[in-house]
């Protein structure tokens, strides 16, 4: 497995990690099939999504609030009820297919790390399989 760290800097925030999982599938020495891109924390996730148009990233964030807003008649004690339900819904893992040692992600797309209860240092773990 390899692992790496990622600090946000504001309470919800889209960050493109398809550089670094690139290396971890580098580091893991996968030359054909499958890496698993997974977030341990309950308030962040992972996506694959456009990354040519940071707008979509803005859009997403906004739908998002929209659909669970921050401010809401939630149970949860902590105050971030917004930020779990999200990151359920964004998912806390992605599979990737790597061939040739690369990944085959379409044209316009990337890996995203989404922070929903930030600023944080957040880890991201990768793990590859043949």
């Amino acid at each position: 497995m390899y692992s790496f760290s990622i600090s946000t800097q504001n309470h919800t925030e889209f960050t493109d990690i398809t550089k670094e999982v690139q290396a971890a599938a580098s580091q893991l020495k996968i030359d054909s099939g499958l890496i698993t891109v997974f977030i341990p924390h309950t308030t962040a996730g992972v996506t694959i999504n456009e990354n040519a148009d940071p707008d979509v990233m803005m859009d997403l964030a906004e739908a998002l609030e929209r659909a669970v807003p921050w401010k809401g008649r939630y149970r949860h004690s902590e105050g971030n009820a917004a930020a779990h339900v999200k990151a359920a819904i964004v998912g806390s893992s992605v599979q990737v297919i790597i061939e040739k040692g690369r990944l085959q992600l379409g044209t316009w797309q990337g890996i995203y790390f989404c922070e929903f209860d930030g600023p944080r240092t957040r880890t991201v773990w990768v793990q590859g399989s043949r």
